[in-house]
């Protein structure tokens, strides 16, 4: 029986993305643990080229997480370092709802002096979202 899920996204720059996300959604990034990352090293199980300092704390270089608050719902999201650059429109994306006091357009204007782009906008009904791609690419609506 599955125990959880987790979402991962592929990124160039893992930690980079995961501190831009967390501020998105409101979220905390996953502190690092150097005494255990020293200590892999240490046992061989690791190399100095496999981490790199985040904000003078040094952490793994493949990637990095974000959680929820405590106690507020939503699942881990892991971003993990590749190479590949995406050559498709991504067949999965994030749906970020709003409060319902929230402005749609303010809020897009806000992630986009971020680094977000504005790809399209949708209109079904009376729902109305946005389309868009965060600093790397992944599309997201909101």
């Amino acid at each position: 029986m599955i125990a959880g899920i987790q979402v991962t996204f592929d990124a160039f720059n893992p930690h980079e993305l995961a501190a831009w996300w967390a501020e998105t959604l409101g979220w905390e990034v996953e502190p690092s643990n150097p005494e255990f990352i020293q200590k892999m090293i240490a046992e061989g199980q690791a190399t100095e080229e496999d981490t790199v300092l985040v904000n003078g704390v040094l952490a793994w270089k493949d990637g990095a997480a974000i959680n929820p608050p405590a106690g507020a719902p939503g699942v881990r999201i892991l971003f993990q370092l590749t190479e590949n650059v995406k050559i498709l429109k991504d067949r999965i994306h994030l749906d970020l709802r709003l409060d319902p006091n929230e402005d749609l357009t303010a809020v897009r204007k806000r992630l986009e002096e971020r680094g977000a782009r504005l790809l399209w906008k949708g209109k079904q009904g009376p729902h109305t979202w946005w389309t868009m791609a965060d600093p790397e690419g992944n599309e997201f609506c909101v």
